[in-house]
């Protein structure tokens, strides 16, 4: 799927929010279709009378209905349910028909392919109205930036790309990302109040929403020392409104838990690829 922005960076698909739409709706109809099959015949009339509700159950062939006792209290709320889900169901019923009909008839990248469909000659004359992901992407890689420096004595591991990375783990995860074309950056600064400058591991530009993502991969968790400094640079994260499992990837691990490739990999097809 092409993707293509709109408002500021932001990629709307639309199309994935309708179905999450259509699968709460049809889980609401299930419910209620459920209870009517159980539901009393007839309905709930209710008078009010000075400072008391009477309630009557009036059936098909009953015009005023007959009073229910306090005693059988649980019937007039089995009428009254029943009234509220016919409702609810002709509700989700109408709007399950609109979604249907608009998922039938839905691209949600249509307004992209208008400018990729045109001959060649011709898009070097055009605006785009929303930026293609392609194009954002481009301009993000060509953002220079000065990434975390080295000390002369710490060893350095190097990716099947000629990349310098810190660790072997890291090294596995950077050459997966560019097996797979994933473009990233490699301890790219980041500002981080009231902190200041941290160095995430990799940066990346997501496909989905059009802003950074950032992985962290914490792989000495069982140094003490360690931990308490992943856990307060998680907490630095948050309070920056960059959240866990939104824009920030964790990954982890010990001398006892090794780099697992198929989380890796479901991390990856989950947040970096469409």
């Amino acid at each position: 799927m092409i993707s293509y922005f709109r408002n500021g960076g932001d990629i709307i698909i639309l199309k994935q929010d309708i179905v999450e739409e259509e699968k709460r709706l049809s889980a609401i109809r299930k419910m209620v279709v459920e209870r009517l099959k159980h539901a009393p015949q007839g309905c709930l009339r209710i008078i009010k009378n000075n400072n008391n509700v009477q309630y009557y159950h009036r059936e098909k062939n009953s015009s005023n209905g007959k009073y229910i006792a306090k005693k059988d209290i649980n019937l007039a709320k089995r009428l009254a349910q029943k009234s509220y889900d016919q409702k609810i169901l002709k509700c989700v019923e109408k709007r399950l028909k609109q979604i249907n009909s608009i998922l039938n008839d839905f691209e949600d990248d249509e307004i992209a392919k208008i400018y990729l469909n045109q001959h060649v000659g011709r898009k070097i004359l055009i605006e785009p109205v929303e930026k293609l992901y392609e194009q954002r992407l481009q301009q993000w890689l060509e953002k220079q930036y000065i990434p975390k420096q080295y000390n002369s004595n710490v060893p350095v591991v190097y990716t099947n790309n000629g990349k310098i990375v810190r660790s072997k783990s890291e090294k596995i995860m950077a050459d997966y990302f560019d097996s797979m074309g994933i473009l990233y950056k490699y301890e790219c600064p980041l500002k981080l109040e009231p902190y200041g400058i941290i160095y995430p591991d990799f940066t990346f530009l997501s496909p989905k929403t059009g802003k950074e993502i950032y992985w962290e991969h914490e792989g000495m968790m069982d140094n003490p020392e360690y931990a308490r400094s992943a856990v307060k640079k998680i907490d630095l994260y948050e309070k920056n409104y960059i959240y866990p499992g939104e824009n920030l990837i964790l990954t982890f691990e010990s001398s006892e838990t090794v780099i697992n490739m198929n989380i890796i990999k479901e991390l990856t097809e989950k947040y970096l690829l469409v």
